[in-house]
């Protein structure tokens, strides 16, 4: 074996060849000749890759390795471990990008040649993107001591065992592009590893970014204080300065180099500090067009001690339990004058007690310009609804608006598409960005549109045509000043009419009437009493080897359409979910989405409960998302709804799950379907076809039924209904 050759484990393995770690595990039993372990401990060896793929291609498992998972597992069986292997990748792909000349004659020598020559290009490079290694503080994003370049040069000693990986990911970068081969890598290495990061969804960061860059005007300079992997700072549109600063040396170096990818060196500055931003600020003079921030919530460490009198706490001293607050100002005293800051907020933020005078002063002094209440399952912690808070620089030539912008979309409304289900909020996969998005540029806009240029001639019946029941008011800020100084839009916004009022209450009145009445015509026969039936049996999996019907998985593909997701599939509801606009990970050219087809039978993988759905013409042409698979019968061997009635039953669904960690999992090949022919295939279709039907229609009345009630409630409760 090689010295320093990559190793891979079990679970390595079986993504190599696609298979279960079970099939490894039998390999390792049955073959004398499997590689023996080279590391790693008893329960969990790790093997060296070159023997593995040289033993899987032996018995015909393995044709070929693909690049991008050899790339990865040479990157995660890296010797000094997975994150500096990631650094000294993204430094070689920036070379790779930046002089592709200088790379192609660097990889022309020796190993150990490369590792040296490699370290003086790289240090010739780093320095001219990131700046000297050591600089000081020059008040322009130069940094303080203690806070030093994220990006170190690797020496020729740290290079030499990343020399095959490095050649690997130049090789994937000339297939895929450096950026994208380098955000491929450091997308599996987050989804390795999720506890170890807090990061934020990109229909987050794009509505941040767009709340700063309103009106087209795009914001240049730009910093991040807590910027983690940097998603904030890659989702603005044409900055020409990239600042950031992460108390993780680790992703402060990961961020650099993503961002310095990202971009271009005619076209964006960009520098990346490590340190603690609050005791620490990299840049202490520096003044920005915009500050976009993610901050670490409910810290008691932040340096509340030893900054008592820092020049930053303009507009009050932050308590101990205030951190937040701490990063708000942090964020103001960066900005110039008239420069604005989205920050994310827990909610309490917005209303503690112990935060009301900096409120106060935010408030009076035009600093604090809107609070937006997100979904619940907007970030982490998903479990409740947090706030952006946007800010503005007060100063000369600001004037100080005596009014503050209060957007709740912590419910958006449900798609009207979705007649048969739940809402469609309440959950990370479930967000509709776009309706949030809409939701939150809708009222910013107009309102940021007026305090620039100046109110108009009926600005006061403006300001009153933006508000919107239960979804934004612009408040003025003396209604704000009581004891309590709460924040929290939905305590301030006008309630939505009851149920949409009275007419909307009547519609949906009717609507569940007749729906009633088709429930009790769908209604379900008794059906013939007889002895349980003894057919011959066959599995899914046996039927797809036959040919008699297509196993495909969702979840992978870009593109514009819709998407089916689970929760689509367990309510009964129109495709919901969207596709990324770009690759995941950005392996190669773009994915192509599973598009279901009518007669397809979708079921959830995950959850261990009974459901099939049938695809209809209405949901045809929609991709199929994650945790879900899709059966796609031959009509001339099976009937769909056949096929979906009997994978719902019971026994059936018991003996194909599994169970792994807390989650109960669906292994659909092994699914059992009764031997018929087509046609009493057919009439069995019939009934399980009616039976969907009545059970739509059950739910689409206990839905109609809650709906009416509530609002009945809330029109009782603000007088919109009176009792007869």
């Amino acid at each position: 074996m090689p010295e320093n050759s990559t190793e891979v484990t079990a679970a390595g393995i079986a993504r190599l060849a696609g298979v279960g770690r079970a099939a490894v595990s039998n390999w390792r039993r049955r073959h004398a000749d499997f590689p023996k372990p080279v590391g790693g401990t008893e329960t969990s060896p790790s093997f060296a890759l070159p023997e593995v793929e040289r033993w899987l291609r032996d018995q015909g498992k393995l044709a070929e390795v693909p690049l991008r998972e050899r790339v990865w597992q040479q990157l995660a069986g890296h010797p000094a471990g997975a994150v500096p292997a990631l650094v000294h990748t993204g430094c070689a792909l920036l070379l790779v990008r930046d002089r592709p000349t200088a790379w192609l004659e660097i990889t022309a020598v020796s190993d150990g040649r490369m590792a040296t020559v490699l370290h003086l290009a790289l240090n010739d490079l780093l320095t001219a993107r990131f700046g000297p290694a050591n600089e000081a503080g020059d008040g322009n994003g130069g940094g303080t001591s203690g806070c030093v370049r994220a990006v170190h040069t690797p020496t020729a000693d740290e290079l030499l065992p990343s020399v095959p990986l490095l050649r690997a990911a130049a090789e994937l970068a000339a297939e895929t592009g450096a950026r994208q081969a380098f955000e491929f890598l450091l997308g599996r290495q987050l989804d390795a590893n999720p506890r170890q990061f807090t990061l934020t969804p990109p229909g987050l960061a794009e509505l941040m970014a767009a709340l700063v860059e309103t009106g087209g005007r795009p914001a240049r300079t730009v910093l991040d204080p807590a910027t983690g992997t940097g998603a904030l700072l890659r989702a603005l549109s044409r900055p020409t300065a990239l600042y950031a600063q992460d108390a993780d040396p680790d992703l402060a170096a990961l961020t650099a180099l993503r961002l310095a990818l990202n971009s271009t060196v005619e076209s964006c500055t960009v520098a990346v500090r490590a340190g603690d931003t609050l005791r620490a600020d990299a840049f202490p003079q520096l003044a920005v067009d915009a500050v976009l921030c993610h901050p670490p919530f409910n810290e008691r460490n932040w340096g509340h001690d030893e900054l008592a009198y820092d020049p930053r706490w303009e507009y009050g001293f932050p308590a101990r339990t205030e951190s937040e607050l701490a990063w708000v100002q942090h964020a103001l005293a960066h900005l110039r004058e008239g420069g604005t800051a989205v920050l994310l907020m827990p909610p309490a933020a917005a209303s503690r007690r112990s935060g009301r005078r900096i409120r106060a002063d935010l408030l009076r002094r035009g600093a604090l310009r809107a609070v937006v209440a997100l979904p619940a399952g907007a970030a982490p912690p998903y479990g409740i609804p947090l706030h952006l808070w946007v800010l503005r620089k007060p100063g000369a030539g600001v004037r100080p608006s005596p009014e503050l912008l209060l957007v709740d979309t912590a419910e958006p409304a449900e798609p009207a598409a979705a007649t048969a289900a739940t809402p469609a909020s309440g959950g990370r996969d479930r967000l509709d960005w776009q309706a949030v998005r809409s939701a939150v540029l809708d009222a910013w806009e107009p309102f940021d549109r007026a305090e620039r240029t100046g109110p108009e001639p009926d600005a006061a019946l403006g300001r009153t045509g933006q508000d919107r029941p239960g979804a934004s008011r612009v408040v003025p800020v003396i209604e704000l000043l009581d004891d309590d100084v709460d924040l929290a839009p939905a305590r301030h916004l006008p309630p939505p009419t009851a149920g949409g009022g009275p007419a909307e209450l009547t519609r949906v009145r009717d609507r569940l009437t007749e729906t009633l009445r088709l429930t009790a015509t769908l209604t379900p026969p008794l059906a013939d009493l007889s002895d349980p039936a003894h057919w011959p049996l066959t599995t899914v999996g046996e039927l797809a080897r036959a040919g008699a019907l297509q196993l495909r998985t969702g979840g992978s593909g870009t593109g514009p359409g819709p998407v089916l997701t689970e929760y689509d599939v367990l309510g009964s509801t129109a495709p919901s979910g969207t596709l990324p606009a770009t690759p995941a990970s950005t392996d190669g050219p773009p994915e192509e989405p599973v598009l279901v087809e009518p007669g397809d039978v979708v079921v959830p993988v995950l959850g261990g409960g009974t459901v099939a759905r049938v695809i209809d013409e209405a949901t045809a042409g929609a991709a199929l998302g994650r945790n879900l698979q899709l059966l796609r019968p031959d009509p001339a061997a099976l009937d769909p709804w056949f096929l979906a009635g009997f994978l719902r039953g019971t026994a059936n669904n018991r003996q194909a799950s599994s169970y792994a960690s807390t989650a109960t999992r669906l292994d659909a090949r092994r699914l059992q379907l009764p031997r018929l022919p087509l046609a009493e295939q057919q009439r069995y279709g019939a009934q399980f076809r009616a039976l969907a039907a009545f059970e739509d229609a059950l739910r689409l009345t206990g839905r109609l039924g809650g709906q009416l009630v509530q609002g009945m409630y809330d029109g009782l409760t603000d007088g919109t209904v009176t009792p007869k």
